[in-house]
């Protein structure tokens, strides 16, 4: 399927801004969210997060609610005529997930939808695959309308990392970033939404999206070496339904979270797809300003790149945005802004 979809507009709440203009600008900026949390490190010392700072105090999954439900608003401001008309796809943290801050994703969804007033629950899918999660609801949304099921698509990700149980796991298998291990992770916590619509002249556009799985995912019970296979796929399948090369690709953004797996599996990607003349390609990822964002991260990167097209500071065009989870789970999407 290679039907394109533009994005119409798009929303955030994150660490370092409430809003989309001011989490961008933040991020454009190299400025960060982090700061001590509440959770101890197992030194005595206190673990770095990147909380958001609400306005109200709220907790739980009421607190993830109303993050997500700001998102879609924000994304709707623009658009107000796509009230009404627009499905639903809401991306979450992966089922069984230690810590999953989301414990029933459709009542986790009424309450967001009781925020929102946007659609109704027979209007809507859910997509549990952490951060990757993003593709697979590109892929959904793009059938949706090209079937005439919806005229308008929100795509919208939450997710937190910042739970009791969430940072005990990690912390007891030396995933997350502490004084005694370089090698880690940010636990954070964001919400993000983009409006999909279809295609229109001078915009934002999906042009080539892939899904595959790397078998030598982090946990793999053989110890397979990794050799980038799951996301060298996901970029050629990308690749594939845009017609190009690698070489013609402007700029990437990615979830490196900061931990090695991901940087060798992005490296390996693009040594084996990379071939003739090319410009050179900046490497984006907002885990540098928000740590590891989970569900979040894909909307929140393709805004990042909205926003960049939009403001006309992007590193070029087109862009390759990528993820990954710790199943294996790859996807890689090719957008470019279009010509009015």
């Amino acid at each position: 399927m290679s039907t394109a979809i533009d994005i119409a507009a798009v929303g955030m709440v994150t660490a370092v801004g409430l809003d989309a203009p001011s989490s961008c600008a933040a991020m454009r900026a190299r400025l960060d969210g982090f700061q001590e949390t509440r959770f101890t490190a197992g030194n005595g010392d206190l673990l770095t997060g990147a909380p958001v700072l609400l306005p109200r105090n709220w907790i739980g999954e009421k607190r993830l609610a109303h993050m997500a439900a700001a998102a879609i608003c924000e994304a709707l401001e623009t658009v107000p005529e796509a009230r009404g008309q627009t499905a639903l796809i809401l991306c979450l943290p992966e089922e069984g997930r230690p810590g999953r801050p989301v414990r029933d994703n459709l009542a986790f969804l009424r309450q967001i939808a009781g925020i929102v007033e946007l659609v109704s629950p027979a209007n809507t899918r859910i997509v549990a695959h952490g951060r990757p999660s993003g593709h697979a609801a590109l892929d959904r949304a793009r059938h949706m309308i090209a079937a005439g099921e919806a005229s308008y698509v929100m795509i919208a990700g939450v997710d937190s990392y910042l739970t009791a149980v969430s940072t005990s796991y990690y912390l007891g298998r030396k995933r997350l970033l502490t004084a005694d291990n370089p090698n880690g992770f940010i636990c954070g916590e964001a919400a993000a939404a983009i409006l999909c619509k279809k295609p229109e002249r001078g915009g934002f556009r999906l042009f080539g999206l892939g899904l595959s799985r790397e078998l030598a995912s982090i946990y793999n019970a053989d110890d397979m070496p990794l050799r980038g296979d799951g996301m060298t796929n996901a970029y050629s399948t990308a690749f594939k339904e845009t017609g190009m090369e690698m070489n013609k690709l402007g700029y990437r953004i990615s979830d490196l979270i900061g931990e090695q797996f991901w940087f060798k599996q992005t490296a390996l990607a693009s040594l084996r797809l990379l071939r003739g003349r090319h410009e050179f390609q900046d490497l984006w990822s907002p885990g540098e300003s928000l740590g590891n964002v989970g569900a979040a991260v894909v909307p929140l990167m393709i805004g990042m790149a909205w926003t960049a097209a939009r403001k006309g500071y992007a590193a070029g065009n087109p862009v390759l945005v990528e993820a990954s989870n710790d199943a294996g789970a790859c996807g890689a999407a090719v957008l470019a802004a279009r010509a009015a």
